[in-house]
């Protein structure tokens, strides 16, 4: 009887054990059941709120989708939001980065302004026969300028010929995206050495940087006439243009005068084909009578580069070769300093540091130089001359004539001397000299 009792108590206690694990069982399952669903909503929302309104889920936001068409990187902030607002206050070397094509478009001067680089393949090929981008802002003006300056140029100036404000800003935005490109490092600090080839006309409140083989000489005539230091352009010789000591460079002036020109005044600058250039240089100073670069440049070229030189060569320094003188060129210890008349553009005039209004071209020079003219308030009558006093009886150089004597040289001297001016390619859009350049 005792052990039946036993057996009852024991069977009721096993059945208890077998009744609680079931019910915890099933708290266990409903609390999992809702912990998962408090993290999937919360999930959900918190995915919502990172794509913004609409967007659907599961796609990507419009902007990086375009972004990844072109090549860009996620993150990057397109420009084109910011075209019309060029004429703000924007400090120099602002624009984001882009992918610069080394191949740029062409026209009749083997050149075409374009407004932005950021085309495929096939619409850089529409470019080379098509005009220059028509932008809907039409305001070019400089970036430190107040609005009170000489250095804006709106839609409302009067375009000559094909020549337009538009092609200014086109010239002026790729200037900036190559700067914020390749230059976005150096310092901004604007010292003396940077403006020591400016040149200042306070009359109608001009900077000129001064681009040997471009016009040079004949804005520093025009400049003398606008100050009043002459009747007319072509009543000033040569030499009096360049050792009178009639104009003053900006570097002359205290820092609060330089700062004070850099704001308010038109700064202009005209460039030409970096190979062209060149070409012009070394046959101005080489293959023509010139004491002062013979002496200075030609014996030590000679004395470096020429095998068996003679005695007379290396006294007089006459005869340097243009092979001799590309060696010279590309020569990393070279025997003698580099000189303005071959110097890139981009060191002389500092494009990247200075804001410039106005970026010519010397292919274009008599349309784009009386615009300017024009645009800072000099009389009608005032023109660029476009005579050639130094060694007249020379044909002017052109690009026939400079791939004449690059074909003095081998291929990989012609692709170094690109890369040496790559820097100018790029920042004022001229297109390669040759076929076998990369």
């Amino acid at each position: 009887m005792l052990w039946m009792k036993w057996k009852i108590v024991v069977d009721s206690l096993r059945g208890r054990r077998r009744r609680l694990p079931c019910s915890l069982w099933f708290l266990l399952l409903f609390a999992a059941g809702g912990l998962v669903l408090f993290i999937h909503q919360r999930d959900l929302s918190e995915m919502v709120q990172q794509q913004g309104p609409g967007v659907k889920l599961g796609s990507t936001p419009r902007q990086s989708r375009e972004d990844r068409e072109r090549g860009k990187p996620d993150g990057y902030q397109d420009h084109r939001a910011a075209e019309g607002s060029l004429s703000s206050p924007i400090p120099p070397m602002q624009f984001p980065h882009f992918e610069a094509s080394r191949q740029t478009a062409t026209t009749g001067s083997r050149e075409q302004d374009i407004g932005s680089l950021h085309v495929s393949k096939r619409q850089r090929k529409l470019l080379k026969t098509s005009p220059p981008i028509n932008h809907t802002n039409k305001n070019v003006s400089s970036s430190s300028s107040s609005p009170s300056s000489s250095s804006s140029v709106s839609s409302s100036s009067p375009a000559l010929g094909s020549f337009s404000p538009n092609i200014l800003e086109a010239r002026r935005k790729l200037m900036k995206e190559i700067c914020a490109k390749y230059k976005s490092s150096i310092s901004r600090t604007i010292t003396r050495h940077h403006v020591k080839h400016l040149y200042v006309e306070d009359k109608y409140k001009l900077l000129y940087c001064q681009v040997p083989k471009a016009g040079c000489s004949n804005w520093k005539r025009t400049l003398m006439v606008l100050a009043g230091q002459a009747p007319n352009a072509q009543s000033i010789k040569h030499d009096t243009v360049h050792y009178g000591h009639h104009l003053k460079t900006l570097d002359n002036f205290d820092r609060q005068g330089i700062m004070h020109r850099l704001e308010t005044y038109t700064k202009v600058m005209f460039v030409r084909e970096p190979l062209e250039r060149m070409v012009s240089a070394y046959r101005d100073k080489f293959e023509n009578p010139n004491n002062y670069y013979h002496s200075l440049f030609g014996k030590p070229i000679i004395s470096k580069y020429r095998v068996n030189p003679s005695r007379a060569a290396l006294k007089t320094g006459s005869g340097v070769t243009f092979k001799e003188f590309v060696q010279y060129l590309l020569d990393v210890h070279r025997p003698v300093g580099m000189d303005i008349h071959w110097e890139q553009v981009n060191q002389l005039c500092n494009p990247c540091l200075i804001d410039y209004d106005f970026i010519g071209k010397f292919e274009n020079m008599e349309e784009e130089s009386n615009f300017v003219l024009r645009l800072t308030g000099a009389p009608p009558n005032i023109t660029l001359p476009n005579f050639k006093d130094r060694n007249p009886t020379d044909t002017r150089t052109s690009m026939q004539i400079t791939q004449k004597y690059f074909s003095q040289v081998s291929m990989l001297e012609r692709q170094r001397v690109y890369d040496f001016y790559y820097m100018d390619y790029l920042m004022f859009n001229y297109s390669k000299p040759f076929k076998d350049l990369y």
